[in-house]
């Protein structure tokens, strides 16, 4: 298996528990993170190795990575002892798509778990999908017919984050979990998985939470943190004067996610997650200038955010580069806060919206996963 940064490896350790379920005696190794490791999953490089998005910033580390590839597929095709009976590559499309054809193209069966966005986005990558994969696994319902009018075979396995998240998160417990009042008026901050994400994007955050603390001092702020990038959330919390007022600590993010009112969230698959914990959101994305423009002329819809690309409609605010400056995301935050008491059935409509497509995203993943794998392993 290989998973890239933290989604992945959340997402990957999901399957995993299926796997060991159905084949108790299962061994898996490859690139994964410690979610993977938990379920001994043997990590033969750190996920947080893949952990690079834009255009620009994976050219910097283009070799690093394509030296990993390289050496992870003459170690998987070195022998019978190393042969694997099925290889998983779980998200990170860029990575993982090249490897799987190569494995395919030696007699490996490949599946790739989580379809690359081609809806949203690159649609041009369907011919790669079809060279590399023997079957996709996906998480979204409209996505299997999509790959079989280009003749892939695909499964709809729901998203695993929809069996794991609770249908009514329990707010209270969450908060005394992480010694916060049910009084209380608390603000997520997450500002993404990646150094990168971070480095364009926490400065922002914070200096909008300080604008939002003018306005409404009593407000909380709490953000989950990765632990190798901890210290770096905490030095960007500092030099932006919020260090005292912003609590800082290591993962927890669904817990975080439970106990907040809002949240200020970096577009990927956590926003997934703030909509299946019911939370009104602000998501939020910038980048480098070149790679924002590349991925510009690729979008094939308006929205960028998960929750608004899913439900096909703008339900919580989107702030793309430019426009993601401290006072428009403060204001955004406030606006919600200020339609808990001023318009409360504007909050109750977006609850409303992601408990539905919570249901709509609701499967038995590992079962439906490990049938399609264990079909695959009899072709």
């Amino acid at each position: 298996m290989v998973a890239g940064e933290t989604s992945g490896d959340l997402l990957a350790s999901l399957l995993l528990d299926g796997l060991k379920t159905r084949w108790p005696e299962l061994t898996a190794g490859g690139i994964g993170g410690a979610q993977m490791a938990s379920r001994g999953f043997q990590a033969w490089w750190p996920s947080e190795k893949l952990a690079v998005r834009g255009y620009v910033e994976v050219l910097r580390h283009y070799r690093g990575i394509l030296a990993i590839r390289d050496q992870l597929q003459a170690r998987l095709l070195s022998g019978p002892d190393q042969r694997p009976d099925v290889f998983i590559g779980v998200d990170a499309p860029d990575f993982n798509l090249d490897l799987e054809a190569a494995l395919k193209a030696h007699g490996v069966k490949t599946v790739h778990f989580v379809c690359p966005s081609i809806w949203a986005w690159r649609a041009d990558r369907i011919e790669k999908i079809k060279r590399s994969a023997d079957h996709v696994l996906c998480i979204f319902p409209f996505e299997p017919a999509l790959l079989a009018a280009h003749g892939i075979a695909a499964t709809y396995v729901g998203h695993p984050l929809a069996a794991v998240i609770p249908m009514q998160p329990d707010r209270q417990a969450a908060r005394r979990k992480l010694g916060l009042r049910d009084e209380d008026t608390v603000i997520a901050i997450l500002p993404g998985s990646r150094k990168s994400e971070i480095q364009y994007l926490a400065s922002r955050f914070f200096q909008a939470a300080a604008l939002v603390k003018r306005a409404q001092p009593a407000v909380k702020f709490i953000v989950p943190a990765i632990p190798a990038l901890q210290s770096l959330i905490e030095r960007l919390a500092d030099e932006a004067g919020m260090r005292a007022d912003v609590q800082i600590i290591t993962g927890q993010s669904h817990a975080v996610l439970a106990a907040c009112d809002v949240t200020l969230i970096a577009s990927g698959t956590a926003t997934l997650e703030a909509a299946l914990f019911k939370r009104p959101m602000v998501i939020a994305y910038n980048m480098n200038w070149l790679s924002w423009q590349i991925m510009r002329r690729k979008q094939l819809q308006p929205w960028v955010g998960l929750p608004n690309i899913l439900c096909r409609d703008f339900v919580v605010p989107e702030l793309l580069q430019d426009a993601a400056t401290p006072q428009a995301l403060a204001q955004a935050l406030l606006q919600w806060m200020d339609a808990r008491t001023a318009a409360p059935d504007k909050i109750a409509a977006v609850q409303q919206r992601f408990t539905q497509l919570h249901r709509e995203l609701q499967r038995d993943t590992s079962q439906l996963a490990t049938d399609a794998i264990q079909k695959i392993l009899q072709t």
